[in-house]
């Protein structure tokens, strides 16, 4: 798309979609702040039919837009009106009344985002340069002609229009102090709160709370923790000492917390710039190389954009798949640390053969397309709920669990911010020299980095994350209660 509104120069289009799917996430960051407290004073409501709206805005400029800088206008106006994944997350455990119930409520959001995943590449693919791909049905000469991209965001906003309809007459304001029994005191004086970040990875992954027990994926986690009780002799507890470090409030960034954000930052960075390189490298042009060697790709794979909405939407069926089945598997058998290794060591794997795609012949080309996906898929979908689960556990307290979360949003939201551009002026600096695989190779270096910070990070003792798979047929086989573990400490008097 960004090519087709000539701006720069063909080689630079990978750098300009870069900053085009950059604005959105940059503008999201900075008015997240801004929604969840607006709800928390006006209702979750009416922020969340705001949000809806201000993306349906978005996708209308986007479709109407003539050149690329007003399309990046619409996208930055989309992010900077969109403040729904805190506000959904709120409304979701605003309106579950038994805790019992929280984990499978909080399931509902990554479910229906990975949904989104397979409908979405569908459509923008299918409809995309509509009066090219039928026809038939329209025009050469017409509007969608002129914008070939406009009937796809035409159908996403109609969607988006009926969702604002149901959800207006339908949805029931859930803030505690809004209710129809609340006093203007109540009003007043309002106490709820909206996490104003929250913690994403990849595109692919929804936003998260670490103090929900779903991270990133559908699949609920546990961590259980073994107490320490320390009593004197007779049964009492033992008094508080300063020495002992009991009066001390627990320490929020911690070496460990820090690494994990660190970790978890390099993740997304990597994973996020997958995310923005595939499409281009999928469309980019296949040009002939000028000299035979491992090292000349000079073009892309020059699949259609049909064909490349198709693609990403099975990818979207896989991942779907990882989530459902193979991560409560695979955690459950080797445990959180082995796994999360095992797919940081992966990673550079999944970025380095991405390349030589662009050597494989008409009849292997898509089963390889879809092993490099398969490949990604597993070590990303793994990876990410597997570092947020080791976050929690290295978090000294559950009071201090907000502040954690915070700073691994910010850190998120800043590698986010920064991945697209830098990949995409990588890959432009590829194009120029008929190495397209260099910024393939420069996220594969970035991984690199991150399976080295491994060593950097301990391992939590006396917690365990177990994992509860929504499939109900692999349940029985992963999960059982565990018994809560109590360490008792018996001391004597000082003076005995």
């Amino acid at each position: 798309m960004v090519r087709e509104f000539h701006v720069g120069t063909k080689d630079e289009a990978s750098f300009y979609a870069g900053i085009f799917i950059s604005a959105f996430a940059l503008a999201e960051s900075l008015t997240g702040f801004f929604w969840g407290a607006f709800s928390d004073r006006v209702g979750r409501k009416p922020v969340l039919l705001i949000g809806c709206f201000g993306t349906l805005i978005s996708l209308l400029i986007v479709g109407f837009s003539p050149n690329f800088w007003l399309a990046l206008a619409g996208r930055a106006l989309g992010g900077l009106l969109n403040g729904n994944i805190g506000v959904i997350q709120t409304m979701v455990g605003e309106l579950v009344k038994n805790p019992k119930h929280e984990p499978k409520a909080y399931a509902v959001m990554p479910f229906v985002w990975s949904i989104g995943t397979i409908i979405g590449p569908a459509i923008g693919g299918t409809l995309a340069h509509p009066a090219t791909s039928m026809p038939s049905v329209f025009s050469s000469s017409g509007l969608f002609a002129t914008f070939p991209y406009l009937l796809p965001n035409l159908i996403c906003s109609a969607l988006l229009l009926v969702s604002i309809i149901l959800g207006y007459l339908f949805l029931t304001e859930t803030h505690p102090d809004m209710q129809a029994w609340s006093t203007q005191e109540d009003l007043d004086n309002t106490t709820a709160e909206t996490p104003l970040i929250v913690t994403s990875g990849a595109t692919a992954d929804a936003g998260v709370d670490l103090r929900t027990d779903s991270y990133g994926t559908f699949n609920t986690v546990d961590i259980m923790e073994e107490k320490q009780w320390m009593l004197m002799a007779d049964g009492s507890s033992r008094p508080p000492s300063v020495s002992s470090g009991d009066f001390e409030k627990p320490k929020v960034f911690t070496h460990k917390v820090i690494m994990i954000v660190v970790a978890l930052g390099i993740f997304t960075y990597h994973s996020m710039t997958f995310d923005h390189l595939l499409p281009i490298f999928f469309q980019d042009d296949h040009i002939q190389p000028d000299k035979s060697s491992p090292f000349a790709i000079p073009g892309g794979l020059g699949i259609s954009t049909q064909s490349v909405g198709l693609i990403m939407s099975v990818n979207g069926v896989i991942a779907l798949f990882i989530q459902a089945i193979v991560f409560p598997l695979f955690t459950s058998y080797l445990g959180v640390w082995k796994t999360f290794v095992i797919v940081t060591i992966l990673h550079p794997l999944a970025y380095f053969l991405v390349p030589f795609l662009y050597f494989a012949g008409e009849k292997i080309l898509y089963p390889a397309i879809y092993g490099c996906l398969a490949l990604r898929n597993f070590t990303s979908i793994l990876a990410y709920p597997v570092l947020l689960i080791m976050l929690k556990e290295a978090t000294a307290s559950p009071t201090v669990l907000g502040k954690v979360n915070g700073l691994a949003a910010s850190a998120g939201a800043a590698c986010r911010t920064l991945a697209p551009p830098l990949g995409g002026y990588l890959y432009s600096v590829g194009a120029r020299i008929d190495f397209t695989g260099l910024a393939w190779w420069g996220s594969a270096l970035v991984a690199i980095v991150g399976a080295f910070q491994i060593l950097t990070i301990k391992r939590t003792k006396n917690k365990t994350a177990t994992i509860r798979p929504m499939a109900s047929f692999i349940r029985p086989a992963l999960y059982e209660d565990a018994d809560d573990v109590v360490h008792i400490h018996v001391t004597e008097p000082a003076d005995a």
